[in-house]
């Protein structure tokens, strides 16, 4: 009997929304009956999602990619006798020659879409572990310091030092603390939490290990959203293999120390993105913000000194520790260190996932990766950073992306959510949307973002509708101004992002052929 030919195919929502799991069954179905042998792994997404479902066959020469593949073109494919690479019009060639694929610098996602996600074999095959296991071999303040050195911020979109937070942690003193990871993620246009959590979630329970041991705690929370059924059952899966192989528990790998995690699932609530939200959530409580301080660092979950960091941030922490805290720090600019994971969705040609060391700029994402408009018109503008990101105009897109450069420019990157617009786009419309949004997702906690937004989808209507519009736009400003200085947290306090963005940009929108005032940054 002939040797069977690994095919891959993944088991990312993304592959299973367009019909991953019926490819498969064609695939296996069609190799039965042609008396073929094959061996169907089901990986994680390559992040290509415009190619989803892509199945990729194994060669001598290395993976050639077919893509997108529906099961009425498996019969074809193997007419055309792909299991040795043949020639097809879904054939893309070599997977790791794919200008968008061959092109990124991918550190956090070195695994995702090559390895099976619960093999844990697999897994320390390709450098899984490593940083682990070193980890246990240093002292908690070498960790820290590893983490600080590395220049790794929070991915979550507050872009706060990773170590400066670890280090308030190890330094408060208590009978028991926690590492919580930050998986709701809520954020439009954004989808590289679930790519780990479905396609490599041994990475990001490693990293949670090796926050443990930095820190001194022995549990962990993964608040995942509801909306991510598969990153559950995965991660719960995930957790099994990795407590049966003695990684978690009350004895690491034999080192005496003790760390576990579990699962727990939102409700759907956007503002339980929001750290302190999050924790009164699993406490049983209403998802509302807290008052800081105290800080979480110092008293967190149950009121204990608590690490909140978000999914790609703790998944980064095991090349960190693997690769050392230079290897990391060589990429990216200025104090923006390392790379992102930046997804490409909304009006775009080649939507999905490129992860690049800070420093490209957004029309290289745009054209050189996302291929330019879905629609074949003019891009217009760009959303970065998810529903409270700045609306940015052409001008703007070839500032390098950096926490500081985008912090300057009145915007932010936030999770790196990038969703863009052709020239058909409405931006008064759009920024009365980021209004609705804020006020429809608020915890109703603080009046500025409570009554602020609700007020200000109507004064945006207003303006819309040509009502005393330069009045308008003049009240729409203070408005901002006091949602910008007295909200809680970051949702009242930068829902005013887009609009203004907006406003300043794009004011023929808006009925006026330049912004009223120019009081805000452009």
């Amino acid at each position: 009997m002939s040797t069977a030919v690994t095919v891959f195919i993944p088991r990312d929502s993304a592959a299973l929304a367009v019909g991953a799991d019926a490819v498969a069954l064609a695939v296996r179905q069609e190799a039965q009956r042609r008396g073929q042998a094959v061996q169907i792994v089901r990986n994680g997404s390559r992040g290509m999602l415009w190619l989803e479902t892509l199945v990729e066959i194994q060669t001598p020469q290395g993976r050639i990619a077919y893509g997108p593949v529906q099961a009425q073109d498996v019969p074809g494919l193997f007419d055309a006798d792909w299991l040795q690479g043949g020639s097809h019009a879904l054939c893309h060639g070599l997977t790791e020659e794919i200008p968008y694929l061959k092109n990124q610098q991918r550190l956090t996602f070195a695994r995702v879409g090559i390895t099976d996600p619960l093999n844990l074999a697999d897994y320390e095959a390709h450098g899984g572990l490593a940083g682990l296991r070193r980890a246990l071999s240093m002292q908690p303040m070498e960790i820290v310091t590893e983490v600080t050195d590395s220049g790794l911020r929070g991915r979550g979109g507050a872009a706060f030092p990773t170590g400066i937070k670890w280090k308030t942690v190890l330094t408060s003193p208590a009978d028991q603390k926690y590492i919580a990871c930050n998986a709701d993620e809520g954020d439009s246009g954004t989808f590289s939490d679930r790519l780990i959590m479905e396609g490599d979630p041994f990475t990001l329970i490693e990293g949670m290990a090796i926050a443990g041991l930095a820190v001194g705690a022995t549990y962990g929370y993964i608040y995942v959203r509801s909306e991510y059924p598969y990153a559950v059952s995965t991660l719960n899966e995930a957790i099994q293999i990795m407590r049966a192989a003695g990684w978690l528990g009350t004895d690491v790998a034999g080192s005496g120390h003790t760390f576990d995690l579990e699962v727990r699932v939102g409700a759907g609530a956007y503002i339980c993105g929001e750290e302190t939200s999050m924790l009164e959530s699993l406490e049983g409580k209403r998802g509302q913000v807290r008052a800081k301080p105290p800080l979480p660092a110092i008293v967190g979950l149950f009121g204990k000194p608590t690490v909140v960091n978000n999914v790609i941030s703790l998944a980064t922490v095991p090349i960190v520790m693997a690769k050392g805290a230079a290897h990391y720090r060589d990429f990216g600019m200025g104090r923006s260190k390392g790379t992102l994971p930046f997804q490409l969705t909304g009006n775009i040609k080649q939507g999905g996932l490129v992860e690049r060391a800070f420093g490209l700029t957004l029309r290289e994402l745009l054209y050189d990766y996302g291929g330019g408009s879905a629609s074949g018109k003019p891009l217009r503008a760009a959303q970065v950073g998810g529903p409270l990101g700045a609306y940015l105009p052409e001008s703007q897109w070839d500032a390098p992306i950096d926490y500081e450069t985008y912090a300057a420019m009145s915007a932010m990157v936030g999770h790196g959510g990038i969703v863009a617009f052709d020239d058909n786009v409405d931006m008064a419309h759009m920024a009365q949307y980021a209004m609705h949004f804020c006020a429809v997702e608020s915890c109703g906690k603080c009046t500025p973002c409570r009554i602020g937004s609700t007020r200000g989808v109507e004064v945006i209507q207003k303006i819309r509708n040509g009502q005393q519009r330069e009045q308008q736009i003049t009240l729409l400003r203070d408005l901002c101004d006091t949602m910008l200085a007295g909200s809680l947290c970051a949702l009242g306090g930068m829902a005013p992002y887009p609009v203004l963005s907006a406003l300043n940009h794009f004011p023929e929108d808006f009925g006026v052929t330049r912004p009223v005032t120019s009081d805000e940054p452009a």
